[in-house]
């Protein structure tokens, strides 16, 4: 377990008043990007909006002030919201079937709750530095793996497929809302920045789609479904009564015994999730994040939020690149986007109301392509129109001579990846392809191993830089 020091911290510096007001800012303008994607990740969980923004809340509060990076920015992230996704289909599909006394929130909160244990016990083990063992061919397919998932579940939401309840109202009103809310977050920050130059950055397209959407559809009367928050943070009874409806009271061996396959799959899903955002966030800000440390307050957050019926997250990458980009240095400004999102809950709950849930199935469309991998598709497309031949005769050529280049084996491997997790799950998926990618290169084909994606020329996965597949003991501990 990580010592009460933090090596993250810069020592022996003062901040002055500025530099605080500053942070306290740049918390404020991340708050609502905050807000505006928890909302959309707790609908795409199944748990509703209110679960995403209180958990968007806590999560950012609890990780900023006892993780092992610095200067970040945790929350509900859409491969982990779409995972529970299936905790939460699941439990209410078979647990409210059973006669074990256990509601399907409390098992959904059990879950959560021991997805978090299995981090800090991750973290005691000292298993951070083995995220550099993760290829990048299978980090590429997982995580387009996971935009499919958030894809084919946005448009079961709107058509009312796959066993999903349709958005009440017309199919093509829904659709409009969504693809112009899609449309709106695409075009929107590149006009304001032309329009207000730098002070666009505290203007979120997404928020401002968001607010455009909902102003539209109210004045022009459309009978769509709206979201309808479940919880309510207006006092202190209210606060209470959250926690003592959704506290887990079943942790018998049946029922952890149950839990615990979901448990593990988002437990690895939240490694991977923070510790390879981890990396961006260093290249950027310069520091070395304490990767178990970070592991043990992901799992404390994540504890934490299944005693108030919420939704697990990571460290976010969006969000902390922001962040970062907008020069924040202290933890402060993690802490106050916690402060600022459950303060917000409490302001804007009536106006959160009056949004269709086809704005949010916009914006999780949005947050899919952001997640899915375009890059490695992109040039073994380019590839092919000119290299047919030679790609299809040579199949398993490394093509080392050329600079950039996807292999049929590199392509293969990510859309396995992408498969199995679409299909099955994300534990398979990794720990398949990781296996295979290292019996493949180590004992099947040691002569003509096959390449890995190379970060930022081949793949745009997590957007960082590390070698590929390093020898453990190279890794830092």
């Amino acid at each position: 377990m990580p010592s009460a020091v933090d090596r993250t911290q810069p020592s022996g510096k003062t901040f002055n008043s500025a530099e605080i007001i500053r942070n306290i800012i740049i918390g404020l303008t991340v708050s609502f990007v905050a807000l505006s994607l928890g909302a959309a990740l707790g609908i795409l969980s199944g748990r509703g909006a209110f679960a995403g923004m209180i958990s968007a809340g806590v999560i950012a509060l609890l990780t900023s002030l006892l993780g092992g990076t610095r200067i970040q920015c945790s929350g509900p992230t859409a491969p982990m919201s779409a995972v529970s996704a299936v905790v939460v289909a699941s439990a209410y599909d078979h647990i409210l079937q059973s006669a074990t006394g256990i509601t399907a929130d409390q098992f959904i909160n059990s879950v959560f709750l021991l997805s978090g244990l299995l981090l800090i016990v991750m973290a005691l083990l000292r298993l951070g530095r083995f995220i550099a063992l993760v290829p990048n061919v299978v980090i590429s397919g997982f995580m387009s793996g996971i935009a499919l998932l958030i894809w084919i579940g946005q448009i079961q939401s709107v058509f009312g497929w796959g066993g999903h309840t349709a958005l009440t109202g017309t199919v093509g009103q829904n659709l409009i809302v969504a693809a112009a809310t899609v449309a709106l977050i695409f075009t929107l920050g590149p006009l304001m920045h032309r329009l207000i130059g730098s002070l666009a950055h505290y203007l979120p397209p997404t928020l401002l789609a968001i607010i455009a959407m909902m102003l539209l559809c109210l004045e022009l009367n459309l009978d769509i479904e709206k979201v309808q928050l479940t919880g309510s943070l207006g006092s202190w009874q209210d606060a209470t009564a959250l926690l003592h409806n959704q506290l887990p009271t079943d942790f018998s061996l049946a029922t952890l015994a149950k839990a615990l396959p979901f448990a593990l799959q988002l437990a690895l899903l939240c490694y991977l999730d923070t510790l390879l955002t981890s990396l961006v966030v260093d290249r950027m800000g310069g520091e070395t994040t304490r990767q178990d440390r970070e592991l043990a307050a992901q799992g404390l957050a994540n504890s934490a939020i299944a005693f108030i019926g919420g939704i697990p997250g990571a460290q976010a990458t969006i969000r902390s690149v922001l962040m970062l980009k907008e020069k924040a240095s202290l933890r402060l400004a993690g802490i106050m986007v916690g402060i600022f999102v459950l303060v917000e809950i409490m302001l804007f709950q009536d106006l959160i109301n009056q949004i269709p849930k086809a704005v949010f199935v916009g914006v999780l469309i949005k947050v899919g392509y952001d997640v899915f991998d375009f890059k490695p598709l992109q040039i073994y497309l380019a590839e092919f129109m000119h290299q047919r031949h030679e790609l299809l005769h040579n199949f398993f050529s490394r093509h080392d001579e050329e600079k950039v280049f996807v292999t049929n084996r590199e392509l293969l491997m990510i859309a396995g990846t992408a498969m199995i997790t679409v299909f099955i799950n994300l534990n398979v998926a990794v720990a398949a392809f990781t296996l295979f990618f290292y019996l493949h290169n180590k004992v099947l084909f040691r002569h003509n191993p096959m390449r890995d994606l190379m970060p930022a020329e081949e793949t745009e996965a997590f957007d960082f830089h590390r070698t590929a597949a390093p020898d453990i003991e190279n890794v830092e501990p």
